[in-house]
């Protein structure tokens, strides 16, 4: 346990690796925008994401840093387009205490969701509309007042939004925020969205994925580790398991996130209702 020196680093040069596209996208035409919005800046803009989740448990500057995991996150959050770390930090707190929770994990969709997108298009519908689901869903499923970190991270986004558009124009800013939902939505990388938790074997909630695709998102395959062990980054997930082989070798695990999504969509048992909802206790405070 404990912070991750490198983990700043790569996200600095990820931040700035974007940034240098969007001065290199701004005179494309737009079919060209759109592309490279998906193949290259989506990819790197959810691998951003899942660096916010792991800054979410303290692991660029340690515990006792939190306010600098915080800032740094939002500085993370630039190349997505709109504000999501302060955000996320609220509610991923509640999807690892209470794993499942009604009404207090909002990873878990809605009635509405499981009873309509229960056919294959439907189902590849609502892959396509993750984000807009990930965005709407804790706003009528667990709603919580806006904390000031997070007008701080809508300032900030939006400024340099803003500023983006004022420098470089228009399609810089639709290459980042085109990128983030693309990439968030029907993408191999959000294979992982449905592999983590949903039940593909009766009675397992969580899987692991040690694939490749983890080497661009900071090895959040790992996730019955990680879920055992938060604090740790995951960048030393992969010797969890090698310390631990004895609990994790023979546990039910992925192979492909492409292939989680065909299951998904043509295995006429998978939807959204694949999930295990549970009743829990609210954790007394201290």
């Amino acid at each position: 346990m404990g912070p991750d020196p490198h983990l700043k680093w790569v996200v600095l040069a990820m931040v700035a690796a974007q940034l240098l596209v969007c001065h290199l996208v701004r005179d494309l035409a737009w079919k060209w925008v759109l592309f490279w919005a998906y193949a290259f800046g989506g990819c790197v803009n959810h691998s951003l994401t899942l660096a916010i989740h792991d800054i979410s448990h303290n692991v660029a500057f340690g515990n006792r840093q939190a306010k600098w995991n915080r800032w740094f996150a939002v500085i993370a959050n630039l190349p997505i387009g709109m504000p999501y770390s302060a955000s996320f930090k609220k509610y991923h707190i509640d999807h690892h205490r209470y794993l499942g929770g009604n009404h207090l994990d909002v990873d878990i969709p809605t009635d509405f969701e499981g009873w309509f997108f229960c056919t294959p298009f439907r189902k590849f519908l609502w892959l396509i509309l993750q984000p807009l689901f990930y965005v709407l869903r804790p706003l009528y499923v667990n709603p919580k007042p806006i904390s000031r970190m997070e007008i701080y991270n809508a300032l900030v986004q939006f400024s340099v939004d803003f500023l983006l558009y004022h420098m470089c124009g228009l399609k810089t800013v639709v290459y980042l925020l085109a990128g983030s939902v693309f990439c968030l939505g029907f993408h191999p990388i959000s294979g992982h969205f449905i592999a983590e938790h949903y039940m593909f074997m009766k009675g397992h909630e969580t899987y692991s994925y040690y694939g490749s695709l983890n080497l661009i998102t900071f090895n959040v395959g790992y996730h019955t580790e990680h879920h055992d062990f938060p604090s740790i980054p995951g960048s030393r997930l992969p010797l969890v398991r090698q310390i631990a082989s004895e609990y994790y070798d023979g546990l039910p695990q992925h192979q492909s996130w492409v292939q989680v999504l065909w299951d998904f969509i043509f295995n006429e048992e998978l939807g959204p209702y694949s999930r295990i909802k549970r009743k829990c206790k609210l954790a007394r405070a201290g």
